[in-house]
């Protein structure tokens, strides 16, 4: 697939800063009106260290926050430390400059995150910095220097690049539903749906009829991602989803919205206490009828990552 002029102008951007990561967020709109409040990026590497990079909504009102994380193998447990330079920039699409701000960053156990509450206005990147619905985010890392005995910094030769898709989930591929029969026969602590297919990876439902740990006397509900389906990275899945617990005498149904960041591999978000059993048994809230029940989800946006 062909690059347009804007993936075109990143691709340059990032074969001109070696140590430069730089994301293109189509939808940023979502991001401005809190419908989503975090984006990751993948993971990449500078200096050989493995990093990536968040984007908030959530943090300050009226703001968009910005944070680099390290996430290397090397950093964890205790006693590691990397001293670094960083450059954290929204980057101008339209003439005005860079939105540039400069760090001196100190990564340990207990900072493994760095980054800005306030880095910039809804108002200036709406402004300034968004087009068609695009934003471009980029972080520079320099000047690295672990505590590490054993480390041998690699050098790169061009920077990285990706974009990033929020997309809203067409209504009639949005849904799935396990319909449980002799719900009351369920022993055991955990039961998974099929799985389905949605965006680029595998999902399922998974449900525990007595409680997950720290959820005893409710019934936990949870979706989890699996698989992924397609040739994109393997990096994490935004979804922002509705569990739904169906109320069939009056269709007043349970629904609460959640929204996570999946990362590669089996993981799972939901609630370990959806909804007290007593609530759930009680016939009159139309929930279990039969000794059946319907668990459901409604994915209302996914996320979809690839490489520019």
């Amino acid at each position: 697939m062909g690059l347009t002029s804007l993936e075109g102008t990143i691709k340059e951007n990032a074969n001109n800063c070696t140590n430069a990561h730089f994301m293109l967020i189509e939808g940023m709109s979502k991001l401005l009106t809190r419908k989503v409040k975090r984006c990751g990026s993948l993971d990449f590497h500078v200096s050989g260290l493995k990093w990536k990079f968040v984007i908030r909504s959530d943090v300050v009102k009226d703001y968009i926050s910005f944070f680099l994380d390290i996430t290397d193998e090397k950093c964890t447990g205790s006693n590691w430390q990397v001293n670094c330079s960083v450059k954290l920039s929204v980057v101008s699409q339209t003439g005005p400059p860079d939105i540039c701000k400069v760090f001196v960053m100190c990564f340990d156990e207990k900072h493994p995150s760095w980054g800005q509450d306030i880095f910039i206005t809804d108002e200036v990147l709406e402004e300034k910095y968004l087009l068609n619905d695009k934003a471009v985010f980029s972080a520079e890392i320099t000047n690295v220097k672990p505590n590490f005995l054993k480390f041998t910094s690699i050098s790169r030769t061009l920077g990285t690049a990706e974009s990033l898709k929020l997309m809203d989930v067409a209504r009639k591929n949005s849904r799935f539903t396990w319909k449980i029969t002799r719900f009351s026969s369920f022993d055991g602590v955990t039961h998974s749906s099929y799985e389905f297919t949605l965006g680029p990876r595998t999902w399922k439902l998974e449900m525990y009829p007595k409680g997950d740990k720290g959820g005893e006397g409710h019934l936990s509900f949870y979706l989890t991602a699996t698989d992924y389906v397609t040739n994109l990275p393997k990096g994490p899945t935004l979804a922002v989803y509705k569990l739904r617990l169906l109320d069939q005498l009056k269709r007043n149904h349970k629904e609460p919205e959640y929204q996570a960041l999946f990362a590669p591999g089996a993981n799972c978000w939901g609630c370990s206490k959806y909804i007290p059993l007593t609530e759930l048994h009680n016939t009159s809230n139309g929930y279990l009828v039969n000794d059946q029940i319907y668990l459901s989800v409604e994915f209302l946006i996914v996320s979809t990552t690839e490489y520019l």
